[in-house]
């Protein structure tokens, strides 16, 4: 018996350290094959968005112009402060956050609503997403195109339609409100298709027997639209508006191809000012500079929302591991 016990002792060590070694080199064969698998994408990533980054933000510092090669002088930060100090920089960031407000609740309570129609039609639901998704795989320059076509005055359709019902129709290229009501109605017709996908994507993903059960209690389409479908897509609901925000503030097709900027650079966002800055006025550095100041707004936006999403996700982790409240025993 004492040969025994003293025999088994010796063999768990060697058996628990062969474990052990087998688990470390698992994650590391993972971890290689993870990294071969992305290798593809990570070099394009690095070529095209990295490598850019880099070469952006040392030309920020200093006064490259566009016509001629190299690097030019070095100005360090004189760049940013002038950026900073530039009233028609912060002119054309207002036009992007106006964009922004004026496009953004559009698009995500149009998708919302329009999803879950399409979601309760029973025929043609193929047809229904198709048509809604197809406008937003549409180049810009061809939605431009017919839409500068039904804007155009007295010959356009939209002219057309205002003076059959003894209207006059708004200046939807040579006015500031027009032109802001020319480029949100083309966004919404255009992009709109995008956050229907997301949007139909998070209605698939609802169990069937959630609407079952709530029918069978007695609950109406409404009420289940309501107090079941739209509190389950809270989470699309975030990421939708986070990407429409972004994408909103990066606008520059449909306003640079209809309007130019105009009238008189009332409607001009500031990609299209960097854009004017770096390639009409060849100020390569100043461009670069002011790039990076939009670069860091961005960032700080999507930082925000980040931190935000994560400070509720860690709120409802710790309220869902917080015992129940135990009712109380009633003393007579």
């Amino acid at each position: 018996m004492t040969t025994i016990a003293s025999e088994r002792p010796a063999e768990r060590p060697a058996r628990r350290v062969t474990l052990r070694t087998d688990r470390e080199r698992a994650p590391r064969s993972e971890r290689r094959a993870g990294l071969l698998l992305s290798s593809p994408f990570l070099i394009v990533y690095l070529l095209f968005m990295i490598g850019p980054l880099a070469v952006g933000i040392v030309v920020s510092f200093f006064n490259t112009t566009t016509v001629k090669s190299g690097l030019g002088g070095w100005v360090g930060l004189a760049n940013y402060r002038t950026v900073l100090q530039d009233s028609l920089f912060w002119s054309a960031m207002w036009h992007s956050v106006l964009f922004t407000l004026l496009t953004t609740p559009l698009l995500v309570v149009l998708a919302l609503v329009f999803a879950i129609l399409a979601s309760r039609v029973r025929r043609g639901t193929v047809f229904y997403r198709l048509a809604f998704f197809a406008p937003y795989v549409v180049p810009s320059s061809v939605v431009v195109l017919v839409f500068l076509w039904m804007y155009t005055p007295q010959v356009g359709l939209i002219p057309k339609l205002f003076s059959a019902v003894g209207l006059t129709s708004p200046d939807f290229i040579g006015s500031t409100s027009g032109g802001w009501t020319a480029v949100v109605l083309m966004t919404l017709w255009w992009t709109f298709g995008f956050n229907f996908v997301l949007y139909t994507a998070g209605i698939q993903d609802v169990p069937t027997e959630v609407y079952e059960a709530a029918a069978i209690d007695g609950a109406s389409p409404w009420q289940q639209i309501r107090y079941l479908t739209v509190p389950l897509l809270s989470r699309t609901t975030s990421l939708v508006l986070i990407l429409q925000i972004l994408a909103s503030l990066k606008v520059f097709d449909q306003i640079y191809l209809l309007l130019g900027g105009g009238p008189n650079q009332s409607t001009r966002p500031v990609i299209e000012y960097i854009y004017d800055t770096g390639f009409t006025s060849y100020r390569g550095g100043y461009g670069a500079a002011a790039t990076m100041v939009y670069f860091v707004i961005i960032v700080a936006i999507s930082a925000a929302w980040y931190a935000l999403r994560h400070y509720r996700t860690a709120a409802a982790e710790r309220a869902a591991e917080q015992p129940a409240p135990r009712a109380e025993r009633r003393t007579s």
